[in-house]
């Protein structure tokens, strides 16, 4: 039986009609699906924007943080002691032998004071090491320093495979250790600290434990306190979190967790 040819134009424009409703369909789908790529990237561009703007102010808060830290310890530590220096060298009496070879050799210890000092706030503020040597050995000799100034004893340990972070990123992560440690020196009266770094598959887990006065969470967080909120805003700034456990007379505990990406 052959077919009509009215039957085969027909079915010929319903295939072609078929074909290019097909060809509109999957032109339409990449359509909505490239806009949808589009829209995605730039939201995407703007969070990566929103970041490198806290990324970057951070690095500045920690710059003007860095010179608050450097004027205050001139202050009070090496022009105290240069100071005392003088004033000894001032009032030598070279008639009087025995007091002048006091007063100088006072004077040399002071001098030897303040270099020693120098050197520590250089070591502590320097982030060459991090840029040569990483996070781990940069903290290994941040407590070095510590344990040598005698405030507390100090265990450092890390555990699982270490992911090296970018170069600002851990000089971030150094810093929120550093107010961690200082906030120690200033208010715990602690006695034992033990700072452990933990790398799992995701992320990297910081903890900070000290056996000083503690405090009350709700009374810290009702009053402020700068040194919590600059580590909480640096940990955010490499969307990381903190979390404390602290209670009066049962120590402090510092929790970080910083992401790999």
């Amino acid at each position: 039986m052959q077919n009509n040819p009215y039957d085969i134009t027909i079915l010929l424009l319903a295939t072609i009609f078929l074909i290019m409703l097909m060809a509109l369909f999957i032109l339409a789908i990449i359509f909505i699906y490239r806009k949808k790529q589009i829209a995605f990237q730039e939201k995407i561009n703007n969070i990566e924007t929103i970041y490198e703007r806290n990324l970057l102010n951070t690095q500045l808060e920690i710059q003007e943080q860095t010179f608050q830290h450097i004027s205050r310890e001139i202050h009070d530590n090496i022009t105290l002691s240069l100071t005392l220096a003088k004033l000894h060298l001032h009032t030598v009496d070279w008639n009087d032998k025995e007091k002048t070879n006091e007063k100088i050799d006072a004077s040399i210890d002071l001098l030897r004071k303040s270099i020693s000092e120098l050197s520590d706030i250089s070591k502590s503020l320097n982030a060459n090491i991090i840029i040569q040597h990483g996070l781990i050995q940069a903290l290994k000799e941040e407590m070095q320093r510590i344990r040598q100034a005698g405030p507390f004893q100090i265990e450092f340990e890390f555990t699982g495979i270490p992911v090296y972070f970018d170069t600002q990123k851990e000089l971030i992560i150094f810093r929120i250790i550093q107010e961690a440690f200082n906030n120690i020196i200033k208010h715990a009266n602690a006695t034992q600290v033990k700072l452990s770094l933990h790398y799992n598959e995701t992320e990297l887990v910081i903890a900070v434990n000290d056996n000083g006065f503690g405090f009350d969470k709700q009374l810290c967080e009702h009053k402020g306190h700068a040194g919590l909120r600059n580590m909480e805003t640096r940990a955010s700034v490499l969307r990381g979190n903190m979390t404390i456990d602290s209670q009066p007379g049962k120590g402090t505990s510092l929790l970080f967790t910083i992401p790999f990406v």
